[in-house]
């Protein structure tokens, strides 16, 4: 079983509110997310329908629109929310420290 890891994503003044960015480890590729309630949250970078990096996606409230066939996925919980999009995503733990965004990762 390989321990969990926080990971150092990027500061957080890197991501507007409401906003997202690309965030690249090893050979995984995340999207990390800000609220305009400054919150930050985290998740797979690719839709679950197709092979979109959804940091390219529009950030609306808490859901993330897939910038190719304006399925939405909540960001927060994983869940899909308007098709064609219909799988979960993975999402992951956020923490911030000393100003800067980190991500719990296996």
């Amino acid at each position: 079983m390989k321990v969990m890891d926080w990971i150092e994503t990027c500061f957080v003044d890197d991501i507007e509110e409401e906003d997202v960015i690309r965030f690249d480890y090893e050979d995984c590729s995340f999207a990390i997310y800000r609220t305009d309630k400054n919150e930050f949250f985290a998740t797979d970078g690719y839709c679950t329908h197709e092979r979109v990096h959804l940091a390219d996606g529009l950030v609306m409230g808490n859901q993330i629109e897939c910038p190719k066939h304006n399925g939405r996925l909540d960001f927060k919980t994983g869940e899909p929310k308007r098709a064609p999009i219909c799988a979960k995503i993975k999402t992951y733990p956020v923490k911030i420290e000393s100003g800067k965004v980190f991500i719990k990762i296996d």
